[in-house]
């Protein structure tokens, strides 16, 4: 299924009812399902749908058949051909029997929240990368929901004018037809992730460290990016505004150079089918040295929505506990009243930096804690090296910070800061195919915490 194809199942400006579901049995739940609700009404906005009716429908016991009461489903029937609804969203999951039951009782379009989150993206995308997966994620989901919708795939079959065998029916070619194209799908992602793994490398080459921005959607990520390397990448008052990711080369002030990436925002209940198929863009933010959790300090449900950004990590396998090299950025501090500011200020400030990525206030003391925390990872390493031995002498000088240098006739010796990766590099390169007592020529001598 194309990502056209995909998004043109929603269209511009369509007239559409909202409804949140607040379970009564979710006890262990205590956010406000106001907020809930206007965070719903900012994703339909998203993808310019125009909101005629939104309400919070109290659910006792969910009704397997379409989740809401008989009473609720009747009620509705009136309310959507009074305001001519093309469109239905549930803030909430809707199993495929949910889904078609409140199609055919209100005779209109219904949506899912990981269906509108599915849209959202597929309308955002903009690489070749990114289109994939979303398209990916979309099949995925719809495997389970299918409703005669795929017929246009037999296109991308190679125009036989004719597909299945005999007495195959409607469903199972839909089926087979989505399995082949989540297959090749895979196959292309599998060379997407071959060569992002080749520019890692050569990124790698040159030591510069990443530096990773994660969060809530509309947290202000990219914001944040644009003031830390003057870049104008899209950023706007919108959920899931940046959804490609995208890497710009950043000078700390000491004039150390890292690499600042942009990351899809995160949002409480995301499609796990986006998780995995969006595994490959967030392979940035797992090999990060430095993780910033850009935090929208104002935000009612701040504590919530980092409890939320803090699991998707954790489903990465990221550890967040007791991460030394993560960073809370707490931003929009231009927002907050003179009193909150100051309580604010009092947290730790060697994890969480109070700032403004709109108006630059902050952003120094932001980048002198990633200074710091890239720092606590190196160490300092005293190398004696043959005069002769330029090849050894430069890749130093590429890949660490020189602290001391001494020249004497025949040896250099050198007092260097470096990463233990690059420690090890460094080894494997100049000490392989050596003998123990050839190691002389150039030899750790000491090493310095």
């Amino acid at each position: 299924m194309a990502i056209k194809e995909f998004s043109e199942l929603i269209k511009k400006s369509q007239r559409t009812i909202l409804l949140y579901p607040n379970f009564k049995s979710n006890i262990s739940s205590n956010r406000d399902p106001n907020l809930r609700l206007v965070e719903a009404k900012g994703l339909a906005k998203a993808i310019d749908l125009e909101i005629v009716y939104a309400e919070i429908i109290n659910v006792r016991t969910p009704k397997p058949s379409t989740l809401l009461g008989e009473g609720v489903v009747s009620t509705f029937t009136e309310i959507i051909s009074l305001h001519q609804a093309e469109l239905v969203i549930i803030d909430s999951s809707l199993t495929p029997i949910q889904q078609r039951n409140l199609e055919k009782a209100w005779k209109t379009k219904v949506i899912d929240r990981t269906g509108l989150i599915l849209e959202i993206f597929g309308k955002r995308a903009q690489t070749a990368e990114g289109r994939l997966q979303v398209e990916l994620a979309a099949l995925m989901y719809q495997k389970s929901r299918l409703v005669r919708n795929w017929t246009h795939l037999e296109r991308q079959r190679g125009g036989l004018g004719f597909i299945g065998g005999p007495g195959e029916t409607q469903l199972e070619v839909d089926r087979r037809l989505i399995s082949e194209r989540i297959a090749k799908i895979k196959k292309e992602l599998t060379q997407v992730v071959r060569t992002r793994q080749l520019h890692r490398k050569a990124r790698k080459r040159i030591p510069y460290p990443i530096v990773a921005l994660v969060g809530y959607t509309n947290a202000g990520k990219s914001t944040l990016f644009n003031s830390l390397a003057n870049a104008d990448v899209f950023a706007e008052d919108l959920l899931f505004a940046t959804l490609d990711p995208t890497m710009r080369q950043v000078s700390l002030p000491s004039g150390r150079e890292i690499i600042l990436s942009d990351t899809v925002g995160f949002i409480s209940e995301l499609p796990t089918q986006l998780i995995a198929a969006f595994r490959a863009t967030l392979e940035e933010v797992l090999e990060a040295d430095v993780i910033i959790h850009v935090r929208d300090i104002t935000h009612p449900e701040t504590e919530h929505q980092k409890e939320d950004v803090l699991a998707i990590l954790k489903q990465l396998e990221i550890e967040v506990d007791y991460n030394p090299n993560l960073i809370e950025a707490l931003n929009k501090s231009d927002l907050l009243s003179s009193e909150n500011f100051l309580n604010t200020q009092e947290q730790d400030k060697s994890h969480k930096v109070l700032l403004s990525a709109l108006t630059g206030d902050g952003i120094n003391n932001l980048l002198k804690v990633i200074e710091t925390k890239l720092a606590s990872s190196l160490k300092v390493f005293t190398f004696d090296i043959e005069s002769s031995n330029g090849a050894a002498l430069a890749w130093l000088y590429q890949h660490g910070e020189i602290l001391e240098r001494l020249d004497q006739e025949e040896k250099i010796y050198l007092k260097v800061r470096l990463s233990p990766a690059n420690w090890s590099k460094y080894e494997k390169e100049y000490f392989k195919d050596k003998k123990s007592a050839n190691f002389q020529e150039i030899s750790l001598i000491n090493e310095y915490e």
